[in-house]
């Protein structure tokens, strides 16, 4: 990852998107040259010099103390994700450790295995921020299927298996949303961990081999994602839109935990029922288990 690079560009795209009508500046003149706010009304927002603004957005971010970054943060209107982006970003050009320093201690405890299996009636799973599935219950493996068929890549990746598969866009059918959420989510893994090696490698190969995920990597758009809705196109139950809930694993830096569930009486109930029923006739068949490894 070059860090100077992602830091110009993360800026410039934030400053991008917002006019100067948004963050209460007279809009002077007709024939603006760029789409959001210039730099010079960057730098008086954020209450610090035009050559010192230039200076960050051209990548230089190591010397920023916290105050400065937070004046930025406020000037650019950054949410939460954002802004915990742009501290990673500086703090990984400082050589310092970003908020998340730690590594998993190999393999998935088998308490966290038990705690899923517990789950009988919810799909779970384990992932890190390369979005891998580490471990996963009967009704998560059953949901996932398509990702833990044979044909599909290894190890079991949500973004690898959703750009390069061709079942991908079948099985999540808002492809837009979709594919913008996991962009979004490897960009913030990225910021906070950039010299992982095997997250630049595999961002490498989405950049390389999918169109779209390059177009939506360029965006530098990060997010946080702890809880909402997804929706499915399972190949043998059909449709059906599942909440979620997303929990850290304290213990495993850097894992989380993710819980689905269905509103009760409602079809996406059913449709969770009827999946159960087909795990049932699955199970005498198992697909290869995740590879457990460090995260």
């Amino acid at each position: 990852m070059d860090t100077a690079q992602d830091i110009r560009e993360f800026l410039a795209s934030r400053r991008a998107k917002i006019t100067p009508q948004q963050a209460g500046l007279p809009a002077y003149g007709g024939n603006r040259r760029v789409p959001g706010l210039r730099r010079e009304e960057v730098a008086l927002l954020a209450g610090v010099s035009i050559d010192y603004y230039v200076r960050l957005e051209r990548g230089h971010l190591a010397g920023a103390s916290e105050a400065v970054l937070d004046a930025l943060a406020n000037a650019l209107q950054l949410d939460e994700a954002e802004r915990a982006h742009l501290y990673d970003l500086a703090a990984a050009q400082r050589g310092r450790p970003a908020r998340r320093t730690k590594k998993p201690r190999g393999a998935i405890p088998a308490s966290v295995q038990r705690v899923l299996d517990s789950m009988a009636d919810t799909p779970a799973f384990v992932r890190n921020g390369r979005l891998d599935i580490l471990a996963v219950n009967r009704l998560g493996r059953a949901l996932y299927a398509p990702l833990f068929a044979a044909d599909a890549p290894r190890p079991v990746n949500i973004a690898r298996f959703q750009f390069l598969h061709p079942a991908g866009r079948d099985f999540f059918p808002d492809w837009e949303a979709s594919l913008n959420t996991t962009v979004s989510l490897l960009r913030t893994e990225a910021g906070r961990a950039p010299h992982d090696g095997e997250l630049t490698g595999l961002i490498g190969e989405l950049v390389t081999r999918s169109d779209e995920f390059r177009t939506a990597w360029a965006k530098h758009n990060v997010r946080l994602h702890h809880t909402g809705s997804k929706p499915f196109r399972h190949p043998e139950i059909g449709e059906m839109r599942l909440d979620f809930d997303a929990m850290a694993l304290p213990a495993q830096p850097g894992l989380t935990m993710t819980v689905y569930s269905a509103e009760p009486g409602t079809r996406d109930q059913d449709a969770l029922r009827l999946l159960s029923a087909w795990a049932a006739t699955e199970d005498a068949h198992p697909s290869p288990s995740p590879q457990s490894r460090e995260a």
